[in-house]
């Protein structure tokens, strides 16, 4: 990840709220309907081969229902029948049978290592559809949700190789041509991975695209695979199709084909040889000073330097910058000097505008200098790390604040998987361009806000979840903090049944379920219509978030679980439930 911005998670405080007082248990009745189902939904059991925590998560655990984020309240299923089902809700009170939109051609009983089928709304009349044997099916379906104007056509579908599912999809144009990417899940067996689990998880980049003969066929034009060692909680391609966004425990590297490998050795002629730094840089609490070594040749004339408060150039000659790009921090750029000294080097110097503060690195994003520390900078920060080290465990027993002990931490507090990043990678390089240590803010779900814009996803944050929405076409604002669940974080810890999650598009509620029967909601902090006194602090309570029970009349497993603005949907083997959340505006 050399060269990779990295950046960080900015919450915004308007939407925290530390004073929250935690959820009350509402005893008021939830309207929950329920549509026995004509056919049992396409559950595919793990196989004897597929024993590990990656298999689960990926396909054990799989959400059997699919919400078309583009029309309200419209979710799909694949039954048993290879039949792909819908069920469009208007009125609650009058709910009909999930029709039929399309049967898949293929017999799925016959083949023996499948996985479930799984589906992508990539736009508002395309849809991207696997049977879940290894072949791809690139579908136009019309306006959904209409019986009237949907018609699911298959314009496209093709044997990709081993069995996968669809993690995501979208549909754009580029170069004037109809294009859809699409992301292909695998775990595949590692025949080199002997200290392992003896598998690797692959994420495949398929770009399909319209010919342009205009005889409306579409044929494929990029195929890139992703290897990793972590099933990945989330990831998507970029609206444009020019990036790809990953949350994984473990890191994802692109596989380079053959002639991508040649064209590089070619290129690199010496690639393990260590290179000597471009410059040097040093620095004190009120300035930096970099030294740049000079070829002989070079004078004072030829020599350009470009100052400004937040952006360095370096030119030498008619050459392209030596250096270049956004300084750490800000600069008194009229302070700024430089000049050769005698053993033909240039000496530049920055004067800080924040005096005090320690830069981590002189250019953003730039490794080719390095750091000199002097003596007294040395012996300042050891001295400084001095009191969080030492030969007994608690030197001080009379010290207010004891060492931290492990045993005192709760349950959920602690965290499966510490050390999650959040990567974006540029489609053209195929390097990593931004990349986020997530540390122990827990990923918990994903959920579509604006299907026009890459999917949300939440993180724990101390005890609450923040909701973070990516702009890919905003540098500045990649990744922007648009709603949070107060406490969410740390309820959804203690619910050690849980299999799903999720949230509304309008941010009204959140929702668990567990395997079996029972379904949390936990609505946003509303006004109340009487009047709330806290005795233990004497204060009038102005609002109050509830938390909702729904136990459902069903003894089969929760195969899935989808949000929307009015209600919850959960499908189980042979049951659609509704649960109406919100009333309708």
């Amino acid at each position: 990840m050399a060269g990779a911005a990295h950046c960080s998670l900015q919450a915004k405080r308007l939407l925290l709220d530390p004073k929250f007082e935690g959820y009350k248990l509402s005893l008021e009745p939830l309207a929950c309907y329920q549509l026995g189902l004509d056919a049992a939904v396409a559950e595919v059991q793990l196989r004897d081969d597929q024993y590990t925590l990656d298999h689960m998560r990926a396909f054990g655990m799989y959400n059997y229902l699919h919400l078309d984020s583009w029309y309200q309240d419209n979710v799909y299923y694949v039954d048993q029948f290879g039949r792909v089902m819908n069920l469009s809700v208007t009125l609650d009170t009058a709910l009909q049978k999930p029709r039929e939109v399309f049967r898949l051609p293929t017999d799925l009983t016959a083949c023996d290592n499948r996985l479930c089928a799984s589906m992508h709304f990539s736009s508002s009349t395309w849809v991207t559809l696997s049977d879940g044997t290894g072949r791809l099916y690139l579908i136009k379906s019309g306006k959904r949700g209409s019986s009237a104007s949907e018609k699911w056509e298959i314009v496209f579908n093709e044997e990709l190789g081993s069995p996968f599912i669809i993690a995501h999809s979208v549909s754009f144009v580029k170069s004037d041509a109809h294009s859809l990417a699409v992301l292909l899940l695998r775990v595949e067996k590692d025949e080199l991975d002997r200290k392992g689990s003896g598998f690797h998880v692959t994420l495949e980049w398929v770009t399909i695209a319209e010919r342009k003969e205009g005889h409306h066929t579409y044929e494929i034009i990029k195929r890139r695979v992703l290897q990793g060692k972590s099933v990945p909680h989330y990831a998507a391609v970029e609206p444009s199709g020019d990036g790809l966004m990953i949350v994984s425990h473990k890191p994802f590297t692109f596989i380079q084909s053959e002639s991508d490998k040649l064209e590089e050795n070619d290129d690199a002629e010496v690639p393990n040889e260590k290179k000597d730094p471009l410059y040097y840089w040093q620095q004190t609490e009120d300035d930096v000073t970099i030294t740049v070594p000079l070829p002989q040749d070079i004078t004072k004339d030829d020599i350009k330097i470009h100052f400004s408060p937040d952006n360095i150039c370096v030119t030498l000659k008619d050459q392209p910058p030596l250096i270049e790009g956004k300084l750490c921090s800000s600069v008194d750029h009229e302070g700024c000097t430089w000049i050769i000294r005698e053993d033909k080097s240039l000496e530049i110097s920055l004067i800080k505008k924040n005096e005090g503060s320690r830069w981590p690195e002189l250019i953003i994003g730039d490794t080719r200098g390095e750091f000199i520390m002097d003596s007294s900078q040395c012996s300042e920060i050891a001295e400084s790390l001095m009191h969080l080290t030492s030969e007994v465990m608690n030197p001080n027993p009379e010290k207010e604040n004891p060492p931290c002990n492990a045993q005192e931490l709760e349950e959920c507090d602690a965290f499966l998987e510490d050390g999650a990043s959040l990567c974006r990678f540029d489609g053209d390089t195929l390097k990593v361009t931004h990349v986020i240590n997530l540390g122990s803010n827990q990923y918990l779900f994903s959920v579509v806000v604006n299907p026009r814009e890459m999917p949300c996803f939440c993180l724990r944050h101390d005890v609450d979840a923040l909701l973070w929405q990516p702009h890919s076409d905003q540098p500045e604002n990649m990744w922007e903090h648009i709603a949070t669940f107060n406490a969410l974080g740390y309820v959804q810890a203690s619910k050690q049944d849980k299999k799903f999650m999720a949230c509304a598009p309008d941010y009204s509620y959140a929702a668990l379920c567990e395997c079996l029967r029972r379904v949390f909601i936990y609505r946003q902090p509303t006004p109340l219509a009487t009047v709330l006194y806290n005795r233990k602090e004497g204060r009038q309570v102005g609002q109050v978030a509830k938390q909702l029970v729904a136990t459902l009349e069903a003894n089969d497993p929760i195969l899935g679980f989808q949000a929307t603005s009015e209600r919850l949907f959960v499908l189980t083997t042979k049951t659609l439930f509704l649960i109406k959340v919100n009333s309708g505006n």
